[in-house]
């Protein structure tokens, strides 16, 4: 009776002390951990939510780049961060594909974050040169399939979201096509303005300029739906393609034993920052549609592309790291 009696005062002492901790959320300044350097997409996307989110938080909101190791640095240091909501991970579809990129990481990126909402998606693109024979996706699935191994798709560096997703097309399309690793966008355009490769896997908006310039043309994005900078071009979807689909993405996550009302709490904010037209502004200027998600949707988006580049990566036998 008395470990009954104790048992419950204990469990009492827990569920009140789950709304208190909400209640007194944020405490201090909060810390968005990057995995990526400062100035690139991600980065961008980070700052402009932290602005928006402190001024809804009444506390400042830091943005701490630690870029490397595929992100593996980042994601330990969150993971082993005081689950109190004050340090958050910026998660990305990386942090999907290193699960099944390295043979083994010192956290589990499925168990051990508590997804709090999705911040934005932005498109991935196939392109040629602009002056290249394919006009269009079907012209180049055409070619490949006549001729076995003669088509070469650049994409940046293996293991890399824009790699994986020139390897997602030749699983899609069941053709031989070699794909050739650069070590960066602007190698890849040079190499397709060279004709040194006949077409690229690239995320749109680093590109963006060059095909708005005349450059290169884009023969489908690889998204859900047609990119609103370039209405015109087709989804591969509707190019014929209908299982290649892949985005880049970027999420906030806390540690995993967060308590649920902090969790709650920074869903809330979160999402109201980034549906605020200032920010959805912003992020269109990046080329990244603002997209807010419960923190079960951000969940379930995670897992799904932990097993779906897991199965890329396996099938396209890319050695782990």
């Amino acid at each position: 009776m008395i470990f009954q009696r104790l048992a419950g005062s204990l469990l009492a002492c827990l569920m009140l002390a789950l709304p208190a901790a909400a209640q007194t959320f944020p405490a201090k300044p909060l810390r968005i951990v990057v995995p990526f350097g400062a100035g690139g997409v991600a980065d961008l996307t980070a700052r402009t939510v932290a602005q928006k989110l402190s001024e809804l938080l009444g506390q400042p909101v830091l943005v701490d780049n630690k870029p490397g190791a595929g992100g593996v640095v980042a994601g330990e240091m969150v993971a082993r961060a005081e689950p109190d909501g004050h340090t958050l991970l910026l998660m990305s579809n990386g942090t999907a594909v290193s699960a099944g990129l390295f043979k083994s990481l010192p956290f589990d990126a499925v168990r051990d974050f508590a997804p709090v909402s999705t911040l934005g998606f932005f498109d991935i693109a196939m392109v040629t040169p602009a002056d290249s024979k394919f006009r269009t996706l079907g012209d180049l699935l055409a070619f490949a399939k006549a001729n076995p191994g003669k088509l070469n798709l650049g994409s940046i560096n293996i293991g890399s979201t824009q790699n994986l997703a020139a390897e997602l097309f030749k699983i899609s399309s069941g053709v031989d096509v070699q794909i050739v690793p650069f070590n960066g966008t602007p190698a890849v355009v040079t190499a397709l303005r060279g004709g040194q490769i006949d077409a690229a896997v690239e995320i749109l908006g680093p590109i963006l300029p060059q095909i708005r310039a005349g450059a290169l043309r884009a023969l489908a994005v690889t998204g859900d739906r047609r990119a609103a900078v370039l209405p015109e071009v087709p989804t591969a979807k509707e190019s014929g393609l209908p299982t290649f689909l892949a985005s880049s993405w970027n999420a906030l996550a806390a540690p995993a034993k967060t308590p649920p009302g902090v969790i709650a709490r920074l869903n809330r904010e979160v999402v109201a920052a980034v549906n605020a037209p200032e920010v959805r502004r912003k992020l269109a200027e990046l080329n990244v549609e603002a997209r807010g998600s419960s923190p079960e949707q951000a969940a379930e988006l995670l897992a799904g592309e932990t097993r779906r580049w897991g199965e890329v990566i396996r099938r396209a036998r890319i050695p782990t790291q």
